[in-house]
């Protein structure tokens, strides 16, 4: 109910006692001339009451039923997780945008393994945060016309496992949203992005370790020179795909 419609309903049942007043006492005393603006006196009753819409709790989809292989929203699944999908903006390597928006989709096998490490994560007070997802094969010849570059950039003839549905670039983040150290930011290409390069300050590296610990946990591996790159095992047996998500 609103405002103004409690105002209305008060200033009615105001007005029909003094008119009950008026004609059933009027020899025992008048009125003040002046009458008090009952809208007025009634807003100041209702000064302090905060009537708000109840907030509905936004229920995840299910993933029961779908096959391994279909691409699926990650958020429609989880909202514990955090974004930074850098390949929707210019910060990156590249210095271009090579996403139309921002969205972290991958295959639904990918999805159950990701939301279990991130269950694993929670129990730590961190979260997992992604910069890359799924990237569609035509965004990979978008890179590869920027950076051609097999050491920086996969050949999209042959793909990256990006590519395929199984290849995650992430971070950890508090609950909270604060990033952990990790020593380099995401596409420092570099020894000390390094996952042997041990020469590095006592809590990055159990930052890292952490990371990586747990994501083998639930069946990512990753590569030597990105601390910030995960593959879900098998996943480079899958076929290569141009799946597109709608931008919004």
């Amino acid at each position: 109910m609103s405002y103004q419609k409690l105002i209305q309903g008060i200033t009615l049942l105001v007005l029909i006692s003094i008119s009950s007043l008026t004609f059933s006492c009027k020899e025992q005393f008048s009125l003040p001339k002046e009458m008090p603006n009952t809208a007025e006196s009634a807003a100041e009753v209702l000064e302090g009451i905060h009537l708000e819409k109840p907030i509905l709790k936004k229920t995840n989809k299910s993933l029961v039923g779908l096959a391994d292989s279909t691409f699926v929203r990650l958020a429609d699944f989880s909202a514990d997780f955090a974004y930074d999908m850098r390949y929707a903006t210019k910060n990156n390597f590249l210095n271009a945008k090579v996403y139309d928006c921002a969205e972290c989709y991958t295959r639904v096998k990918t999805v159950k393994a990701l939301i279990a490490a991130n269950k694993a994560f929670n129990k730590e007070g961190v979260k997992i945060k992604f910069y890359d997802c799924y990237r569609p094969n035509s965004v990979q010849y978008k890179m590869w016309k920027i950076v051609p570059n097999p050491q920086y950039v996969a050949n999209p003839v042959k793909g990256s496992i990006h590519n395929k549905g199984g290849a995650v670039d992430i971070t950890l983040v508090t609950l909270e949203g604060e990033e952990l150290d990790m020593g380099t930011d995401f596409d420092f290409f570099g020894k000390r992005a390094y996952h042997d390069n041990l020469d590095l300050p006592q809590e990055i590296l159990d930052n890292r370790k952490l990371l990586k610990e747990t994501m083998k946990k639930f069946g990512f591996w990753s590569t030597r020179t990105e601390w910030w790159h995960y593959n879900l095992q098998g996943a480079s047996k899958d076929p290569i795909a141009n799946f597109k998500w709608e931008c919004e």
